[in-house]
């Protein structure tokens, strides 16, 4: 006799088992891709980078010393009354200050990256899965929304610049997975902590007060609301406050971490932001073509280009808008996301380099989490499906990533410190 047919219940009992070894895959391929671009460029992940300036602060730390010993002409160091010290937010110095104690002053940049990066990988296929139920378009996509674009390029090389803007990605998306799954002071505390990496993070915090609002405190009073944030809130204000005494013992600015003492804005009378860079970089990172011609022939750019070729993501996102526009079914929390993102947008072209030598477009890649607040601004209670589907693949989407997944690997080879 043959046998019968497998029962729903099995069917769906096997696909839950299977499920349980795609975030694993997910990490391998990862690492697989880590491991190929150092192949191809014969270099090691467990190298110190030339431009370790968090990992100086950190050995300064270590003897007590808020100051860097001495000028490295190739890093951005704030020079304030003779003193010579890091212009950078520290949170990303913490973790390297207890990697120092065992490699000392060569701690192996790049792999860490790589290890915060496959982190934020797995953290996005996990807020994507609670929504879509489907682990393997989940990892899919949380592949292609971390990798098919310019964040690829900032693991290469454990600069300083990537170091703040791969640990702030990483902390940002675990603070909304933390504030999807309810853990509400837990998801504004990374907030604070992804603020204390790149400062414009900050807007993120808003939409997360928002979001969690909406998902697990709008049948409440407003009384009972303020007491489940003010605990969170409390907590990233107390981030805040360890920012800003740092900033003071070395400043003596609450509000200054030390871009404004680089020589380039305090001797040299350039203009960290200003409305008249907006042109300029607008050219650059939302016009500007990929390639230049070069007597060689074409080649692609190494100081920047367009922020939606870079990371065609963004070019999804315009398209979902567009499409939930046409079928009436933008609602104010996707409205909110968008002006923040657009906001966000905007203060990046304000920048007098918006992130100078680079693959595509670097400080944008700050912008991504936008993604994910708006693939989950759809409501629990509706049966509207996520903008990325499940029953019908949107083709042009997957076209759209895959084609910038094979540029951003090109460009991550080829343009690189």
């Amino acid at each position: 006799m043959s046998r019968p047919g497998k029962t729903g219940a099995e069917a769906i009992g096997n696909t839950k088992a299977a499920g349980k070894y795609v975030p694993w895959i997910l990490l391998l391929v990862c690492l697989a891709v880590f491991l190929l671009m150092h192949v191809l460029q014969g270099s090691s992940p467990f190298e110190s980078s030339d431009y370790n300036t968090y990992t100086l602060q950190a050995m300064q730390w270590r003897q007590g010393k808020t100051t860097i010993d001495h000028d490295y002409s190739y890093l951005e160091l704030a020079i304030y009354r003779g003193e010579y010290y890091v212009s950078f937010p520290p949170v990303p110095s913490v973790p390297i200050f207890f990697l120092t104690f065992i490699w000392g002053e060569n701690v192996p940049g790049a792999l860490l990256l790589q290890l915060y990066a496959a982190a934020a990988c797995f953290i996005l296929y996990t807020i994507l899965d609670r929504r879509l139920k489907s682990p393997v378009i989940s990892a899919v996509w949380a592949f292609l929304i971390c990798f098919a674009s310019s964040f690829l390029a900032l693991l290469q090389n454990g600069a300083v610049w990537y170091q703040a803007q791969v640990l702030a990605f990483l902390l940002t998306v675990a603070a909304i997975e933390r504030m999807q799954k309810g853990k509400i002071t837990m998801s504004l505390l990374l907030f604070a902590l992804s603020v204390g990496c790149r400062p414009f993070n900050a807007l993120y915090g808003p939409l997360l007060i928002l979001f969690g609002i909406r998902e697990h405190l709008r049948d409440l009073k407003v009384k009972e609301i303020v007491k489940r944030l003010l605990p969170g809130v409390l907590a990233g204000l107390l981030i805040a406050a360890l920012y800003a005494v740092y900033n003071y013992i070395r400043f003596e600015n609450i509000f200054e971490f030390g871009h404004r003492y680089l020589p380039e804005y305090s001797t040299q009378g350039k203009t960290q932001f200003s409305l008249s860079h907006i042109p300029g970089n607008a050219s650059t990172f939302i016009w500007g073509w990929p390639w230049m011609q070069t007597p060689g022939g074409p080649e692609i750019k190494k100081f920047g280009f367009s922020l939606f070729l870079a990371n065609p993501v963004f070019i999804c996102l315009l398209l979902w808008v567009a499409k939930d526009i046409a079928k009436r079914r933008m609602n104010a929390v996707k409205v909110t996301v968008i002006s923040v993102f657009l906001v966000h947008v905007l203060l990046f072209l304000s920048h007098r380099t918006g992130g100078s030598f680079q693959y595509g477009a670097r400080y944008f890649t700050d912008c991504i989490p936008y993604i994910l607040f708006y693939l989950i601004a759809t409501k629990n209670n509706t049966d509207e499906k996520l903008s990325i589907g499940i029953t019908n693949p949107p083709v042009l989407e997957y076209t759209l990533l895959l084609g910038g997944l094979v540029l951003c690997f090109y460009g991550s080879y080829f343009v690189h410190l």
